[in-house]
């Protein structure tokens, strides 16, 4: 009888035989940033079936000093979702239903691992949205989404996912099942313990289910498309944009290696040395949209601009979506893998951090590029790397630890939507002041004092 046969037997008592799985699982090694665990790997993958059984698995688990890991769809960054340490994996996936929603309200009940774009349908289907929209939107889930306070281009004018979650359902150590917050709007009456719990990553609770907020759907939207000679032309652009006044939806930038490496997938024109491209979404009503339209482009479509489109069908704008969601993928194929850092600065900051990834990437003889949220200063910076070469991936890692630095000396943070997860665990000591570096740590421990809760994330 091997050592762990009485852990997974304590296991399938809670969850029933089928649903823990052996840790070698492919399906629950890795997540998008291809992270995979190292040395020891997961004791075991195990999916439980209702909140009342995350929570016994917890309780389970702590009693007998097991660390977990949660996790959602696993299509992470920072390698929050991977058991590096040989955890328990806590699967979300069973947990995937809508509990009840009240359209006339603006309201809607979910399970944890409700994927993204079931949300968004059920909204749509129904005249609302909910405006998050991170990646990949089929495969990520609600608590993980929330687990890592996820963003995307239209966070921006609406916000993370932490902006509109007003309830929490969590298991916190030593196994007790409790809400946080709830259908109301409003709520003051105690420390905000929801909002610590959001982008925790795991490293305080599992989130099983969550009040969300709704709003009516657009009636209409509109992106204006322009290209740009260099970097410094097309971020005086997204200025001018910003000086406008008006309430963009989503103001996203791609610098001149990446479009060069998606060029062939865009769904239009584009100059053939294409610099910089600024893109701005509008939305609001048909004459909200129809009276934006004309100023926004005007703001884009000075210093060298070129190829100036205005995009109003929708099927132009799903289809320019589409192709800024498979950039991250398309970039990645390009070298086998890439080593990736969503940083953010402050918007006057953007250009130099943009120009310090080239300069860092020539500095360690790498390929990079970027693209990002202009409106937000949110950088996805790109190292190339064929991930199957140790000297590349060791360069990569230097490249990450220059860039940290630079984005502290321009005030930034070294995440802004992706979290910190494994991947970045070692700079955030260095990011923060000691007495807040503490703090996050007693944070950590009135929460989890054993350290069970996805140990080595985070914090």
């Amino acid at each position: 009888m091997s050592a762990a046969t009485p852990m997974i037997d304590g296991l399938r008592a809670i969850v029933g035989y089928d649903y823990v799985l052996g840790g070698a699982n492919s399906r629950f090694a890795s997540d998008a940033s291809r992270l995979r665990a190292r040395g020891e790997r997961a004791r075991a993958v195990v999916c439980p079936g209702s909140p009342a059984e995350v929570a016994s698995v917890v309780s389970w688990c702590y009693a007998h000093d097991i660390p977990m890991t949660p996790r959602g769809g696993g299509t992470g960054l920072a390698g929050g979702a991977v058991a590096v340490n040989g955890e328990v994996v806590v699967s979300m996936d069973r947990l995937n239903q809508v509990r009840s929603f009240d359209p006339l309200l603006w309201r809607i009940h979910v399970d944890a691992g409700l994927s993204t774009r079931t949300l968004r349908r059920v909204a749509r289907e129904n005249g609302l949205v909910f405006p998050p929209d991170p990646g990949a939107a089929d495969q990520s889930q609600i608590g993980g989404n929330i687990a890592t306070n996820a963003g995307g281009p239209h966070a921006f004018k609406y916000g993370s996912t932490g902006s509109w979650v007003t309830g929490l359902e969590v298991v916190l150590p030593p196994g007790d099942l409790v809400n946080l917050g709830g259908p109301n709007r409003k709520d003051v009456a105690s420390y905000d313990l929801k909002k610590l719990v959001i982008g925790s990553e795991g490293t305080l609770g599992i989130v099983t289910g969550a009040w969300l907020r709704l709003i009516p759907a657009p009636e209409s939207s509109a992106v204006v498309l322009a290209f740009y000679p260099s970097v410094e032309t097309g971020l005086h652009a997204v200025h001018r944009v910003l000086g406008t006044g008006e309430p963009v939806a989503a103001l996203e930038y791609l610098d001149e290696p990446t479009l060069r490496i998606t060029k062939g997938s865009f769904p239009g024109p584009m100059p053939d040395s294409p610099g910089f491209l600024v893109a701005a979404e509008l939305d609001g009503s048909s004459a909200e949209v129809a009276r934006m339209v004309p100023e926004v482009r005007q703001a884009l479509d000075e210093e060298g601009a070129s190829h100036v489109t205005t995009l109003q069908a929708q099927s132009g704008i799903s289809a320019l979506w589409r192709w800024r969601d498979g950039v991250s993928g398309t970039v990645s194929a390009h070298h086998n893998g890439k080593v990736s850092a969503d940083i953010c600065v402050p918007l006057d900051m953007l250009a130099a951090a943009i120009n310090q990834v080239s300069e860092i990437s020539a500095r360690h003889h790498l390929a990079a590029c970027t693209w990002g949220h202009a409106g937000d200063g949110n950088i996805h910076a790109n190292f190339l790397v064929d991930l199957d070469d140790t000297s590349m991936v060791a360069r990569s890692e230097l490249a990450l630890a220059d860039l940290f630095a630079v984005t502290r000396g321009l005030g930034g943070s070294i995440t802004g939507e992706h979290g910190i997860g494994w991947l970045k665990r070692k700079y955030l000591v260095s990011h923060l002041e000691p007495a807040v570096y503490a703090a996050h740590l007693a944070i950590k421990y009135a929460f989890d004092p054993k350290n069970l809760m996805n140990p080595g994330k985070k914090v």
